[in-house]
């Protein structure tokens, strides 16, 4: 009932409960922007050129115990997804040095298929302040099907070719810039309402890669809405899910007043 009842709509909740109310093999195509595992010291305080302070992501969703307890919290969303992913779609997954190489493991544990490892060159990226290591200037994207015998998932080639001045596109052409004014959404103060919002061309090239019409996507890390607007506008069928009842109410909100 959930499954019908939540289409293009977000269901508040956690998705490590939620998803268990799917059946297997329903969605088309899974995106995932999970909590990366920061950490970074509430002690340590960076701050910009011109003097402004830098705001770490530091929610308590982002929190966790220990290594060992964000591998457990992964590999239990990630076999949800697995379960409910049908034989011809696949999942995407975000992240970057912090979560990334341990998520790719678990994903591999569980027999998920990789078909490439995309990386997004951020145009703007912030620079790496206290000077003792390169800026980073990336975040990596782990695409994969199923299982290893996933063969008829989507891949919009020839589109995608297109679109890259009849070049075949690379796992590196992904270069957008950071989610900036007036896309960024803020509050009066000019504050970020959430910290980890994504650029909506970054998930229009997902969606346009590895969907069609009429599929069904699942974000179940909804966050800022940004899936559910990208699919909207793109004519696919959305469910997502989200924890935190402020990020529901910003998402639906933003979600239905788009233009």
């Amino acid at each position: 009932m959930i499954a019908k009842e939540g289409l293009n709509k977000i269901i508040h909740g956690d998705c490590l409960e939620i998803l268990k109310y799917f059946p297997d093999n329903y969605f088309d195509l899974i995106f995932a922007d999970p909590p990366y595992n920061l950490q970074l010291p509430s002690n340590r305080k960076l701050f910009r050129a011109d003097g402004s302070e830098v705001i770490p992501v530091n929610d308590a969703w982002d929190k966790f115990e220990s290594y060992e307890d964000y591998d457990d919290f992964t590999a239990s969303w990630l076999k949800e997804c697995q379960r409910v992913l049908k034989m011809t779609g696949t999942i995407w997954v975000m992240g970057m040095y912090h979560n990334i190489f341990r998520v790719g493991k678990i994903m591999q544990d569980l027999g998920l298929w990789f078909l490439n490892d995309v990386i997004w060159v951020k145009i703007d990226a912030m620079p790496n302040f206290n000077e003792r290591r390169f800026t980073n200037n990336h975040e990596t994207l782990l695409w994969a099907v199923k299982n290893k015998y996933c063969k008829n998932y989507t891949f919009n080639f020839n589109f995608l070719k297109q679109m890259n001045d009849g070049e075949q596109m690379k796992d590196t052409d992904w270069i957008f810039p950071i989610c900036r004014s007036p896309e960024r959404l803020r509050d009066e103060a000019g504050i970020k309402l959430h910290p980890t919002q994504k650029p909506l061309k970054l998930i229009q090239q997902v969606l346009l890669t590895a969907s069609k019409k009429g599929d069904l996507v699942l974000d179940p890390f909804m966050g800022s809405g940004t899936t559910a607007v990208v699919a909207k506008a793109l004519g696919r069928n959305w469910i997502g899910i989200e924890k935190e009842k402020r990020y529901v109410d910003l998402a639906t909100n933003r979600i239905f007043n788009y233009n």
